[in-house]
């Protein structure tokens, strides 16, 4: 589900993770990577296709990567996790870059792993950005790749979903709670119960 954080993660990049396996299962195919970079850090959740020990393995094998490669450009990390998971049943995957240094969120998805960035400043209620998610699947067939920027604050967040939770997770998003109880409340009243299920929230808090 998730993977212990590095030493290096940015302190001001506070983390919720909240998910089970399918009922059935012992291991999931959904799961969290968190690497640092020089300028602040990558999150990235990933979908094993399926379930079980296969989906696992990708997503295992897409983290590695991401691990080894977090400071390279979007493309480039997306194509070697693409090049390394053609052995694999692939995976989809949806990245947030936080660079803390520039003030920015640079987001790109492939595949139906959703994302949502709740401003600080919203109020329960506010609609809120969407990462743009392409068509594809990492290790199969990769859409072209764009991602895109927006300004972050300190008390913005982004909330992540894979496909084990309802498309309606938005309803759920409440501006300024702390990261765990917010994961913990998406995965709570959205997991569907017929596959893998994983919310994660990162929030950016200034210390």
């Amino acid at each position: 589900m998730v993977e212990a954080l590095d030493d290096g993660w940015p302190s001001q990049l506070e983390v919720g993770v909240a998910g089970r396996p399918m009922a059935g299962e012992t291991r999931s195919g959904d799961l969290a990577v968190f690497a640092p970079y020089p300028s602040g850090g990558l999150a990235a959740v990933i979908d094993g296709l399926g379930h079980g020990d296969e989906a696992a393995d990708a997503s295992a094998a897409a983290a590695e990567v991401i691990h080894a490669n977090a400071a390279e450009p979007a493309k480039v990390l997306v194509n070697r996790c693409h090049a390394a998971l053609r052995k694999t049943r692939g995976a989809v995957m949806t990245f947030a870059w936080f660079d803390l240094s520039a003030g920015e969120l640079w987001w790109l998805g492939i595949g139906n792993v959703e994302a949502r960035l709740v401003r600080g400043a919203a109020v329960y209620g506010d609609r809120h950005d969407s990462a743009l998610v392409l068509g594809g699947v990492v290790g199969y067939n990769l859409p072209p790749l764009r991602p895109s920027r927006m300004d972050l604050l300190p008390g913005d967040a982004v909330a992540f979903a894979t496909d084990g939770i309802e498309a309606d997770y938005s309803a759920t998003l409440t501006p300024n709670l702390p990261a765990q109880r917010l994961a913990e409340r998406i995965h709570e009243h959205h997991a569907k119960g017929t596959d893998d299920a994983l919310a994660v929230v990162v929030r950016y808090s200034r210390r």
